[in-house]
């Protein structure tokens, strides 16, 4: 005779795994704009507000570093549009290192919620919402999912929700995921980190309306844009010479 406790037991564990991230989301966006920190979404609003940022940074690096991974996460977990402007906002408030890492580590966490929320009862939605584009990804996922992962991830030739969603779709495991986004997502976060620490470093310089750095990140940013073109050609040549 099954046991009526265990049964309870079982569907409370899997209410918190279906509804865990959803929390978690929820509540790092309340947190958010509790702060006010909605208001700083320009780069008009962070010239402004540059030498607020540099003091709350300065006086606890560690609170405003929790505070923006947060914001970050709730981002790419919502699949909101801002994550460029966010990962500029890093460079420009940490410096290119730190900014550029703490980015990383909260793209590949806010896009592990997205795979984890596929997995749920919220698949069904998202897959709603992924519509006919999700299936041009299945061929390759179903090849050699951590390459084509990772291809995508330094080309982002598809939107980054879809490329967070269609993983788990395809049956991708938890692990490689989080690999091949880690890695992938590298080139283009420090690049775009680098670019907010030159705005920092050109508005330091009052009359100078570029900074070294500030050059620096746009060559950098153009690098980054012709990685897909790259990365194709040298896909097509593998396929022909296969």
């Amino acid at each position: 005779m099954a046991d009526p406790k265990n049964g309870g037991d079982k569907r409370r564990n899997f209410s918190l795994k279906r509804w865990a991230p959803i929390a978690v989301i929820a509540t790092a966006l309340a947190t958010a704009y509790a702060l006010g920190l909605h208001e700083y979404i320009s780069l008009q609003a962070l010239g402004d507000k540059r030498e607020a940022l540099q003091s709350i940074v300065a006086n606890n690096i560690l609170l405003a570093a929790l505070t923006y991974m947060a914001i970050y996460i709730v981002a790419v977990a919502l699949s909101f549009p801002g994550a460029s402007f966010l990962t500029i906002a890093s460079g420009f408030s940490f410096g290119w290192l730190l900014g550029g890492a703490l980015t990383a580590i909260s793209a590949t966490i806010g896009a592990s919620l997205i795979f984890l929320a596929a997995r749920t009862s919220f698949g069904d939605l998202l897959q709603q919402k992924a519509g006919n584009r999700i299936q041009k990804l299945r061929q390759g996922f179903q090849a050699d999912s951590f390459n084509y992962l990772l291809f995508l991830r330094l080309a982002p030739i598809f939107p980054f929700w879809l490329i967070n969603l269609a993983p788990a779709l395809f049956g991708m495991r938890l692990g490689p995921y989080v690999l091949a986004t880690s890695i992938g997502i590298l080139p283009g976060t420090f690049a775009y980190a680098y670019f907010g620490q030159g705005i920092s470093s050109a508005i330091e310089m009052e009359g100078s309306i570029v900074s070294p750095e500030l050059a620096i990140g746009l060559g950098a940013l153009g690098l980054v844009a012709l990685l897909p073109i790259v990365l194709k050609r040298i896909r097509r040549a593998r396929r022909a010479a296969g």
